[in-house]
């Protein structure tokens, strides 16, 4: 068997001609979605970048733990379980966040690895003596950060300007590797082949030729990063960063088809499964919102893409499928599609019995029914499908919250001395395999603390219903169905073995009863 997992990074949903866009057309990922399941009720687990990669590679949720932060010791990978069972794991990718020191251990569990340079803040084109002059006349002052500190971005900066003379983008290196990759192995057995595009995250940064459709992308001074928050800039140029992202899905589009001619090319629609997805979506402008951490998780950020083309001979027809599904359901399907053994500890569902019968996994009738989702520390959000449910806590974000760790790093630094204070090496987990692990309180004031730059906005925990305002404009007050979806979170937190301060800090102690750890 053989399988190639494509992901990329912030593609909203709603920026996909197969989902239903109307101001853009992309044809490729339209024809993938002709041959394929398409699932149309697929959520994001663990956000936003890492945590969601170690959802993918775990199958189950991390958020109720741990914040941005490496693979553990503990963690059952799957690219390590391929690896480790004679499956052949490849990883093509220029998400540079793998290289820092919270994305440790990932990329190191495949059978081998390459590393594409050159996108947003990556270390990689030295910059003595910039001239900031020239860039000021250059980059719209409203950049993120722009106007508070050019060094901040100075990397970007530096990368664009080498990458426009060379032309040669990472985007399209990516999908190069991968052509290289399928033109010599495409004829052997039992290998995964993952490939991992950086884009269209922000800075949105598009080949010249896929930003002649926009030409408020091309006037003017560059704007491509967003500050996240509320929406604080003027309509024009909300709309060229509009036109900046959309180009970048353009350019994404037309790589994915080079994929898919050399899928015709070899004929491996005959043997190889091609999974499509995105770690989440973001907002440019929706409720008023730029980002994906600041804001709410509205189904922008949340409701992402998914498709799955099976072989010929899988027992797999092509269809889009409503049933709910969710981030941590991609690593039990894969050792799926390998036949390997699931490990116990994953809470995800493989998707072929679904894909197979149309039997659902996150239904109504089982143990914990819906899905649930967030970023540590904020909100956490439900969904059934139907509703959609942002359950926020009930006490400030730096109190009675602990990260359960052995590796503890934040996105790009260690943690600092002072994050000790208070730490615990308590007992394992029901899912840390017989490690211990230490406890570690989280303070606000952290430099390295990623939340703390990402404050709650919105505190006023909301219902909304997706049916009669699938924009989530208008909450709702309804109790019953809050009480119902109140119990049914408690219920994932149980099952994800979630700190017995957790449901306490959610208002949920009386809903269920829980174990405490120690």
């Amino acid at each position: 068997m053989k399988a190639v997992f494509v992901l990329f990074d912030s593609l909203n949903r709603h920026a996909l001609s197969c989902y239903g866009a109307s101001n853009i057309v992309t044809p490729n990922f339209d024809r993938l979605a002709a041959r394929a399941v398409t699932f149309d009720s697929h959520f994001v687990g663990s956000l936003p970048c890492l945590p969601a990669r170690r959802d993918i590679q775990t199958g189950r949720l991390n958020f109720l733990h741990r914040g941005w932060g490496p693979l553990e010791p503990f963690d059952h990978s799957l690219s390590s379980m391929l690896r480790d069972s004679g499956v052949y794991s490849h990883l093509i990718t220029d998400h540079y966040h793998y290289f820092e020191d919270g994305g440790a251990g990932f990329h190191g569990r495949y059978s081998s690895w390459e590393f594409i340079r050159g996108q947003e803040k990556d270390k990689w084109r030295p910059a003595l003596k910039p001239d900031t002059e020239r860039l000021s006349k250059r980059y719209h002052e409203k950049m993120q950060d722009f106007s508070c500190d050019i060094n901040a971005k100075l990397p970007y900066f530096v990368n664009r300007q080498y990458l426009e003379q060379r032309g040669d983008f990472p985007l399209a290196q990516c999908f190069e590797s991968a052509s290289e990759f399928l033109d010599a192995y495409h004829a052997e057995d039992s290998w995964f082949l993952h490939l991992e595009c950086f884009d269209p995250h922000e800075p949105f940064f598009a080949p010249e030729r896929f930003l002649q459709a926009f030409p408020e992308a091309l006037s003017g001074k560059i704007f491509d990063w967003p500050s996240y928050g509320r929406v604080d800039i003027e309509p024009d140029l909300l709309q060229k960063l509009r036109a900046n992202y959309h180009a970048l899905v353009l350019a994404c589009d037309h790589y994915l088809g080079t994929l898919l001619d050399q899928f015709d090319r070899l004929d491996l629609w005959k043997d190889t499964w091609l999974i499509l997805s995105t770690d989440h979506g973001l907002l440019l402008g929706e409720k008023e919102y730029l980002g994906k951490n600041r804001p709410p998780f509205f189904n922008e950020v949340a409701h992402i893409p998914l498709m799955i083309a099976a072989p010929a001979d899988a027992g797999v027809k092509t269809r889009r499928e409503a049933a709910l599904t969710q981030t941590i359901d991609l690593m039990p399907t894969i050792l799926d599609i390998f036949e390997k053994p699931i490990p116990p500890e994953v809470t995800g569902h493989s998707l072929l019995p679904l894909m197979r019968t149309g039997t659902p996994v996150h239904s109504a009738g089982s143990d914990c029914p819906g899905a649930i989702y967030g970023q540590f520390g904020a909100a956490i959000n439900y969904t059934d499908g139907r509703y959609t449910y942002f359950l926020y806590p009930e006490v400030a974000f730096e109190t009675n919250l602990y990260q359960y760790t052995l590796m503890p790093a934040h996105m790009r630094t260690f943690f600092e001395a002072e994050e000790f204070a208070g730490a615990a090496l308590v007992e394992p987990l029901a899912f840390t395999q017989g490690f211990p692990v230490m406890k570690l309180p989280v303070l606000a004031q952290s430099k390295g603390n990623m939340t703390r730059r990402y404050p709650l906005l919105e505190a006023s925990t909301v219902l909304y219903d997706l049916q009669n305002d699938p924009q989530q404009r208008h909450p709702i007050k309804d109790p019953d169905i809050e009480q119902r979806i109140r119990r049914d979170i408690a219920a994932h937190l149980r099952a994800n073995h979630a700190p017995h301060e957790m449901f306490a800090r959610y208002g949920l102690a009386s809903d269920i009863e829980f174990t405490e750890i120690a």
